[in-house]
């Protein structure tokens, strides 16, 4: 019996779930296969989403009607908007979940969407129909078809644990590793590598003396992930707790370095340079006495406390000394040990930009089989799978973003474009719009987009459209107000402020670096009135403010974005023998003909490939 589905899911992790609701809604059947249905987007590293550029992902997530961002505003247990002393661009909302909750909203979420259906068990093999793929066969023998298929295995294939000489096959703690799907791959062509992570251990909070630890708490004014009016911030908050390693520490650590995974030749894949473990800060760091560490709750109702900081494949023996000498620790219970996995991953520039595979039609990678590290990555990627594989079944034009449109866009962009050599973590600095591309205006740039394909809500067109029509609103009122020195100076001159002289524009005094918006609004009457007459909502204010201090910069980088978007309309014909060009050097020649660029503005970014070498395609391409 072969039961049909227009697009198979594979595997429930954050690109799963955002893949699977994504394709569903949009109108197609869905099967989402997991091998259980306890851990729907399981916190398999840190309870938390978020932080710099990654909460930027994540209220893109949500701005194109993904779930990622409401699920979090639900069950989050802190909140943090990261980088307030910087400029906005770098500003980043972080939030500390209730782990076993956010599982089980997703859970909820999932079993109410329409055409969304769930399948326990294990995928071990894929159908092809040539060099397309038809369908999947599972560990129960049951066949399924479909007219495409999204795999998001996460650090199940092949995936092998480490907690120092000892080995045992697991994707994650708990779970069984999942077999077949890179072995036939490979066949087919596929290029497949290792890679590895890890985690710390898991605390018992009843034996953590808090009362010695420095208390980190959320804001006072907490804001949220989601654009809807309907979610609600966070309302009781828990702390975060800070701690640190000592030279003591460290001697203990290094006496399990001859056993470490990591050190000795066991472990082969490559690990995250920006998430590394303890014992590998202790060999790059050497010149250090200590490391700070964070307590992170991994929910309301539980004990158990994620170490942040202290990942660890160490022989656990070395882990639980090690950890007693820290402060706050000394009495220390283990739920869990440290460990360390290695799985297999797709090289990523075998994609085209709608995340499916080159080699094989209708076959689309999302998550870490693609060589990224964190769940907004692979949430972002699951979603543009899901939209695309629901657009290439329906004969629809694709949906792709660009790297001036979102940081999904620059993220997908560098994994088919620059493929990965370590586990890919998105940071502000990959993107070189990122004023273009704040967490505040997430919304503005892509909800209609999404809108109009058909993903995004009224309810969320409508809350975009409220927003637009406050800040025209606000704006003009910014614009056409004119403050008066009795009116202003006492305010300027009690936050060390140059005072007017005469009237100036309201627009005028915002663009001060020292002069709030929001504060504006409590002590100009007028400006207080409008605001409250108007129902402006915080967020806008917040938006009109950035504009009036930034407005300069954000223009230079949107004229900058535009001029290289040329490039972008530069088309490569597909079937382009880059090799017949003798006059662009042999890297460039080869370089191009593995990755195989759709325009040259996407040529231009291949590390390899010379602005001359450009110049030459330009000519070539008549340009």
């Amino acid at each position: 019996m072969l039961l049909s589905y227009d697009i198979i899911v594979v595997g429930a992790g954050h690109a799963g779930c955002e893949a699977a609701a994504a394709a569903a809604a949009l109108g197609s059947t869905t099967l989402l296969i997991t091998m259980d249905m306890t851990k729907f987007a399981h916190m398999s590293c840190n309870p938390a989403v978020g932080g710099v550029a990654k909460g930027q992902i994540v209220r893109e997530i949500d701005a194109l009607g993904g779930r990622m961002g409401i699920i979090t505003d639900k069950s989050t247990i802190q909140f943090r908007m990261l980088n307030r002393s910087k400029g906005p661009a770098m500003w980043s909302p972080r939030a500390q979940c209730d782990k076993a909750r956010f599982s089980a909203l997703w859970r909820q979420e999932l079993e109410k969407q329409a055409n969304l259906y769930i399948w326990q068990d294990q995928v071990v093999r894929l159908e092809f129909d040539g060099d397309r793929v038809k369908g999947v066969e599972t560990r129960l023998g049951v066949r399924f078809s479909a007219r495409a298929v999204i795999l998001t295995n996460g650090t199940f294939l092949n995936g092998l644990m480490h907690v120092g000489r000892s080995q045992m096959s697991g994707g994650r703690s708990g779970d069984m590793a999942s077999f077949g799907i890179s072995e036939q791959l490979k066949e087919k062509g596929f290029e497949v590598g290792r890679m590895k992570t890890g985690t710390p251990a898991r605390l018992d909070a009843r034996t953590i003396r808090f009362d010695v630890l420095s208390p980190q708490y959320g804001d006072e004014d907490p804001a949220k992930f989601s654009y809807l009016p309907e979610i609600s911030p966070v309302r009781k908050q828990w702390p975060c707790y800070i701690t640190y390693t000592s030279l003591a520490v460290h001697d203990t650590l290094r006496t399990g370095f001859a056993d470490s995974p990591l050190f000795n030749g066991t472990i082969q894949g490559i690990g995250p340079r920006y998430c590394p473990s303890i014992e590998d800060k202790l060999r790059t760091f050497a010149d250090k006495n200590e490391h700070q560490l964070f307590l992170e709750p991994e929910g309301a109702d539980t004990t158990e406390y994620y170490l942040n900081g202290f990942s660890s494949s160490l022989p656990w023996q070395v882990q639980f000394e090690a950890l007693k000498q820290i402060k706050g620790l000394e009495q220390v219970h283990l739920f869990r040990p440290g460990y360390a996995i290695e799985y297999d991953y797709f090289p990523p520039v075998q994609l085209l930009h709608t995340l499916e595979t080159k080699r094989i039609e209708r076959l689309y990678f999302a998550g870490q089989i693609n060589g990224t590290t964190g769940y907004e990555e692979a949430a972002a990627q699951g979603l543009m799978a899901g939209i695309n594989a629901h657009c290439r079944i329906e004969g629809k034009e694709e949906f792709v973003l660009r790297r001036d449109e979102a940081y999904i866009g620059v993220l997908i962009d560098d994994l088919v474009t620059k493929g990965v050599d370590e586990p890919y973590r998105m940071f502000t600095s990959r993107a070189e719009y990122r004023i273009l591309l704040r967490q505040d205006n997430a919304d503005l740039r892509l909800t209609e987009k999404s809108y109009r394909l058909g993903l995004a809500r009224a309810n969320r067109y409508a809350a975009l459209c409220r927003k637009k029509e406050q800040l025209e609103r606000l704006t003009e009122f910014v614009k056409s107000y004119s403050l008066s020195p009795e009116e202003i100076n006492p305010y300027l001159e009690s936050i060390g402020s140059s005072p007017l002289a005469q009237k100036r524009k309201l627009q005028e005094i915002l663009a001060r670096n020292e002069i709030s918006l929001r504060i504006l609004t409590d002590k100009i009457s007028a400006l207080s009135r409008f605001v409250e007459e108007n129902e402006i909502m915080p967020e806008v204010i917040d938006h009109i403010e950035m504009q009036s201090k930034y407005g300069g910069y954000i223009e230079r980088e949107r004229l900058a974005a535009e001029k290289l978007n040329r490039l972008e309309n530069i088309r490569i014909r597909d079937d382009f023998d880059f090799n017949s060009l003798q006059s662009i050097t042999i890297e460039a020649r080869q370089k191009l003909s593995r990755i195989r660029p759709k325009t040259i503005g996407q040529a231009s970014r291949i590390p390899g490939v010379s602005p001359a070498d450009i110049n030459v395609l330009l000519i070539y391409f008549g340009r």
